[in-house]
């Protein structure tokens, strides 16, 4: 018998057996190339194109073809692993676009559910990219899994991908003996470009394929050290005679509801009060001025959330929570508003009766122009250590903002948002901002602000003040007509590259600065902070990159007091196997709250995840250390975890479980300052790509509070739709007569929502 050590002389022996092997191989010659700007002319088709997602040869003969893709990453233009063929062209009514991607058929990945629903570490996905008007400032991706589910997003260079944007167009795939097959159909009368008889695109597509390592390949070759998206993108030509989107659109809604509580939120035993049904017709409509500017109105508008906002571990929170924007009427041409400061939050305009919305696309310029009259008007105070949040009743909204993109990936904007309040008071802001590209690697970004307040002069607000002021005692907090101005400024130094990343950025709110249009939920601070971000990509093993950071940051008041001070140095580790990543950061610190300092604060947080396959994926976040109990201006040792789930049984059903917790105690005596555990299960299901039954159930022990809230959706675009459900809200109440806690329901509602949009 071999011995060992024979055994692992021979192991030994066999790297250098190989490499003797490939020396005196022959040499093949590399006939791979990237291609860097690709370009393509298409022609018109002569042949209807059926939406079938089957690639059928008469359908796309003598059509554009796009090969040669590269792995964009984590690969650098490196030869893809399978190969994918696109094919374009066009009529007078759609652009069309059919991939053909070769793969097994056992190991693609692909989820029925809803648009934009599935998620694109776990399913294949291929992507078309528009920029129609070619200065990469804005552009169109649209997306298509193997089951034919649609994403679509509106990139803009200021904010990146909006998940809020639809649009109408069609798709449909098959997934073959060869791998899947994606034909997609998108009417020029969806979209926005210039109104010229020829027109010149820049293109790409991409295809996403999520393995042990999630791969993207692309048509266009990347510099991965250049920081402009779309400059790189390949260019499409010889589109002539179609026009860009014109007409009317008129979106009328039928919303039905019946609702009920319990009449007395002190006794569980009480009686539970159910109101009338009631029935409301809203009506949205929509107008293309032209091929560059549209129109949108919308009177009585259904602006009810479908499903709850995701509760968020708010115990040791002092200003008020940001939640992310769902109504449809906001979604559209929500990139034309944002800036770097939040300075248009479209949650302040909280129930209004009707709202009007122009924006256009031309060439360079985007504009946008924002009305409405808000029937409930959330009110935000910024002080220095807090925000507060009250309800002070009708107001009428005015935003405009435009930018102009000039040079390639360059903009100025300006934005001018003002609200008045019924009665009396009004809050103002003007604003300019600008993205200038420095260098291939660099850009220096800014917003400069001022902002003008008259509060309302009601005593009925005023009565949790208790005589606060603020910019040392010049102003009250209340309610009494003062008038000040304030400003506020942000600006930043940007590199942008594959090894290397940096941010040196400062921005400041003065004591006076207030904006009723935006979310700077505090003020009276000036803040600078350093981050740097470095990648390190071994060629070889099971770690597929090494990303450490490295963030400083200091923060201080007007008066000069240093507020916050931190370093934090983490790292991830992302693998080559299921997608799997492991990251940890050490944080220390001190800060300053009612006069206090606290020194020595120190944070340890971990965290891993991972896509297994199609079928399960997971986040955990763990940390532990010593911070302010903010609410009992106490330091405290703390520790949290958060675990979310994407587990799919099979490929209709999606259930997605999340924990959060957190605990703090007080660093001196062991006593607890404060607890809050969250639980949330998402459960959807999908009958086919119309019709959808989803229950969300929620729990937040910071209250008791429990929401069970199931729906049915039948879905025939983004926005001609049928649905029904119900939300059911529970809470502990106190029971007088023995003092136990009793699970009540505390609140119900059915709600019925039917809308069709029409095309004239």
């Amino acid at each position: 018998m071999m011995g060992v050590s024979k055994i692992r002389m021979i192991i030994g022996l066999i790297p250098f057996v190989i490499l003797i092997m490939v020396s005196i191989a022959p040499a093949v010659p590399n006939q791979y190339e990237p291609v860097f700007n690709p370009s393509l002319e298409i022609h018109k088709t002569s042949c209807t194109i059926k939406v079938d997602g089957r690639i059928e040869s008469g359908e796309w003969d003598n059509c554009g073809r796009a090969e040669n893709f590269v792995e964009r990453q984590p690969g650098i233009n490196m030869m893809p692993e399978v190969q994918t063929v696109v094919f374009i062209t066009y009529d007078d009514e759609n652009l069309y676009v059919a991939f053909n991607c070769q793969d097994n058929p056992a190991d693609i990945r692909a989820t029925m559910c809803q648009r934009d629903q599935y998620s694109g570490g776990m399913d294949d996905v291929v992507t078309v990219l528009l920029d129609t008007y070619g200065n990469a400032t804005w552009a169109y991706e649209f997306m298509v899994n193997p089951y034919g589910v649609q994403k679509d997003f509106l990139w803009s260079s200021i904010h990146g991908e909006d998940s809020g944007f639809d649009l109408t167009w069609e798709s449909a795939a098959t997934i073959t003996d060869m791998g899947y097959q994606v034909e997609m159909a998108i009417p020029f009368a969806s979209m926005r470009f210039p109104n010229k008889d020829i027109q010149s695109w820049k293109i790409d597509f991409y295809r996403s394929h999520p393995r042990e390592t999630y791969k993207q390949y692309s048509w266009a070759a990347y510099d991965q050290d250049e920081q402009c998206w779309p400059c790189q993108w390949g260019t499409v030509t010889g589109i002539q005679g179609v026009e860009p989107g014109k007409g009317f659109e008129i979106m009328p809604t039928l919303i039905g509801t019946q609702a009920g509580r319990i009449s007395d939120y002190g006794d569980p035993n009480s009686k539970f009060i159910n109101d009338d049904a009631e029935a409301e017709l809203s009506v949205g409509g929509k107008y293309s001025i032209s091929s560059d500017v549209t129109l949108e109105g919308t009177y009585n508008p259904d602006f009810s959330q479908i499903e709850a906002d995701a509760a968020q571990v708010n115990v040791n929170s002092t200003i008020s929570l940001f939640y992310p924007e769902r109504r449809p009427f906001f979604q559209e041409g929500r990139d034309i508003f944002q800036t770097m400061f939040n300075s248009f939050y479209s949650r302040t305009i909280n129930d209004p009766q009707f709202a009007l919305k122009l924006t256009g696309r031309m060439e360079s310029y985007n504009i946008g122009y924002l009305s409405a009259y808000d029937d409930n008007t959330p009110y935000m105070i910024p002080l220095e250590e807090r925000g507060i949040l009250v309800n002070t009743g009708k107001s009428y909204v005015n935003v405009l903002r435009a930018t102009r993109a000039f040079g390639g990936d360059n903009h100025v904007g300006v934005i001018f948002n003002d609200r008045r309040f019924d009665g009396s008071g009004y809050n103002s802001i003007v604003s300019f901002d600008h993205d200038f590209r420095l260098s291939q690697k660099y850009s220096f970004t800014g917003q400069y602000i001022m902002s003008f307040t008259e509060e309302q002069d009601d005593s009925s607000l005023n009565q949790s003040f208790n005589g606060d002021t603020f910019d040392n005692g010049k102003y009250t907090v209340a309610f009494d007509g003062e008038k000040y101005h304030g400003t506020a400024h942000v600006t930043q130094l940007r590199r942008r590259s594959r090894f290397w990343n940096f941010n040196i950025d400062y921005n400041h709110c003065s004591p006076s600065y207030r904006t009723e249009t935006g979310y700077d939920p505090w003020n009276d601070y000036h803040n600078f902070s350093i981050w740097n971000d470095f990648n390190f990509y071994p060629e070889n093993g099971i770690i597929e990159r090494i990303s450490p950071e490295l963030y400083l940051m200091r923060k201080w008041n007007y008066n000069g007091d240093i507020k916050w001070s931190q370093a934090d140095a983490s790292a991830q580790v992302d693998f080559r196997w299921a997608q799997s990543y492991l990251g940890a950061s050490v944080f220390t610190g001190a800060e300053k709250w009612g006069g206090i300092e606290f020194n020595d604060l120190k944070d340890i947080e971990f965290w891993l995840g991972s896509e297994f396959s199609s079928s399960f994926g997971y986040d955990m976040n763990f940390g532990f250390g010593t911070n302010v109990a903010r609410r009992f201006l106490e330091k405290g040792d703390f520790m949290f975890y958060s675990l979310s789930l994407d587990l799919k049984p099979w490929d209709r059903l999606v259930i997605e479980p999340s924990l959060d917790y957190t605990r703090s105690e007080n660093h001196d005596t062991g006593e607890e300052q404060y607890k809050q555990t969250i639980t949330r299960t998402r459960f959807r299901y999908q009958a086919n790509k119309e019709l959808s039954i989803r229950l969300v159930v929620q729990y937040n022990d910071n209250g008791d509070y429990l929401d069970i809230d199931p729906l049915l959706t039948y879905r025939i675009s983004p926005f001609s739709m049928f649905y029904i459900g119900s939300t059911h809200d529970f809470a502990k109440l106190t029971d007088p007569n023995d003092n136990s806690r009793v699970l009540t329901q505390t609140d119900r509602q059915f709600f019925m929502k039917l809308q069709y949009l029409f095309r004239i």
